[in-house]
């Protein structure tokens, strides 16, 4: 009697560990089936996910048996089936992140019980399918205006490809369309560590930010240098420098540095410009202030009269840097058009002429 019993009780255990890999069988033919039939485009969704979802089914019973769930390939076809569920599922996102879940932690569990490698491969296709499908998820959220998500998925890819700079850059994008801008920075930097192309206009996005929305003149002020060190020949790095030292009146600043950039390259005019502005922005602070003045209609105020003193006194100031960059450059339209208003403020009418012909021979854009 105990013979048959031991007899029945190992024919039951044979059966039942026979069924469970027969279960990673199934999954197996599952995922032939769709690659054979399943992926191509003009499959049906439906079509394609009811596929797959028969084989998930398979794994689910493969991974619950305690023989047959420590076998590397009921998780690797796990891993490729719930991949492909995730990256083909374009229409319910909350059905293609399960998905995602489920991958990754059959992808983990198969990376740690695959000692022979033998699982390489469906390991690293489930790998792909699964940056492929968050990316998918950030970009259709993006454009269903769910920032947000797009802004967390984005994120979560470049944990799994940590160089993926378009990740980066796309993630600061969302979070610009949230009003985030601490993320955005955040995000655009990452982005210009790797060298992006973009990487000199994601600082005057950042710089620009960074003094509108934040008010922070300090942290622009260090982007500036920055951006200036990265890229010396953008002016317009070296202009909004300039511009904040003047309006914080660190005139003496502003020239300095302004003065070192001319000595070295004496012939570039837009330096001339920008030494020019230094002066000529305080006279049109100062022009506002003499207006008040004049609508008082008191032109012999003292206060008005020193005022307008001062204002000229800086426009004298300006006047050679301008002239400077329009020799250095006889096209230079800033600086004539600066040059044209200075001499009507002083009444040159002959230098306003000369200039203004200048200005009308230049070619129209």
């Amino acid at each position: 009697m105990k013979k048959v019993v031991l007899s029945v009780l190992l024919a039951s255990v044979i059966n039942f560990a026979f069924a469970q890999k027969s279960e990673i069988a199934e999954a197996k033919k599952s995922w032939a089936m769709f690659q054979a039939f399943g992926a191509s485009t003009s499959t049906p969704l439906a079509k394609k996910l009811s596929q797959l979802k028969d084989g998930i089914k398979h794994t689910d019973l493969a991974i619950a048996d305690e023989k047959s769930k420590v076998m590397p390939e009921a998780w690797s076809y796990r891993a490729l089936l719930a991949s492909a569920i995730a990256l083909s599922d374009t229409v319910n996102i909350k059905n293609a992140d399960f998905y995602v879940k489920v991958a990754t932690e059959a992808i983990d569990k198969a990376k740690s019980l695959d000692t022979k490698g033998t699982e390489k491969e469906n390991i690293n296709i489930s790998q792909t399918n699964v940056t492929n499908a968050i990316k998918n998820i950030g970009v259709i959220s993006y454009n269903r205006k769910d920032y947000k998500t797009a802004y967390d998925k984005f994120l979560q890819s470049t944990v799994i490809n940590p160089s993926d700079t378009s990740m980066y850059l796309n993630a600061g994008i969302a979070a610009r369309n949230m009003e985030d801008y601490p993320k955005l920075i955040t995000m655009y930097k990452k982005t210009i560590s790797f060298n992006h192309p973009q990487s000199e206009g994601l600082y005057t996005e950042i710089i620009d930010i960074t003094l509108r929305k934040l008010k922070d003149t300090t942290a622009v002020l260090n982007l500036l240098k920055e951006a200036s060190a990265k890229y010396p020949n953008n002016p317009e790095f070296i202009k909004s420098e300039t511009q904040i030292y003047i309006d914080r009146g660190d005139i003496a600043k502003s020239e300095v540095m302004l003065n070192k950039l001319a000595e070295k390259e004496p012939n570039n005019p837009t330096y001339q410009i920008l030494l020019g502005n230094i002066y000529f922005s305080q006279a049109l602070k100062l022009q506002e202030e003499r207006s008040k003045i004049e609508r008082k209609k008191d032109p012999n105020d003292k206060q008005f009269n020193a005022v307008t003193a001062k204002m000229t006194a800086l426009i004298d100031k300006s006047l050679p840097y301008y002239k400077k960059a329009v020799d250095v450059d006889p096209v230079n339209q800033a600086g004539l058009e600066t040059l044209k208003t200075i001499y009507s403020f002083k009444s040159d009418t002959k230098n306003y002429e000369a200039i203004k012909k200048r200005l009308e021979a230049l070619p129209k854009k």
